[in-house]
């Protein structure tokens, strides 16, 4: 028989969750109801942690290294606008 977990059940389950995130995304989690009472099952807990599971993707946790620049920024060229009132001079 499939498990029934509460809110509190479920928090306790997925780690780094807690319940009243649960509760406050309820409208976007897969989940069950019986009349008013909501349930999460094992299925439902698995497809959570799929929905919102982020592996880093730089930093010394990352599976793989960061790319590397071969050139300047692609932003280096810009520049701030000047002050409301003064004229654009030297645009290129």
């Amino acid at each position: 028989m499939t498990r029934r977990l509460s809110y509190a059940e479920a928090a306790a389950e997925l780690p780094g969750v807690e319940e009243s995130w649960l509760r406050r995304h309820i409208k976007k989690l897969p989940h069950s109801k019986v009349g008013r009472a909501v349930y999460f099952t094992d299925a439902d807990l698995e497809r959570i942690d799929q929905i919102f599971h982020h592996e880093p993707s730089t930093g010394p946790l990352a599976s793989a290294p960061a790319p590397t620049a071969t050139g300047p920024h692609p932003l280096a060229g810009l520049r701030p606008l000047p002050r409301r009132g003064q004229a654009l001079t030297n645009v290129s």
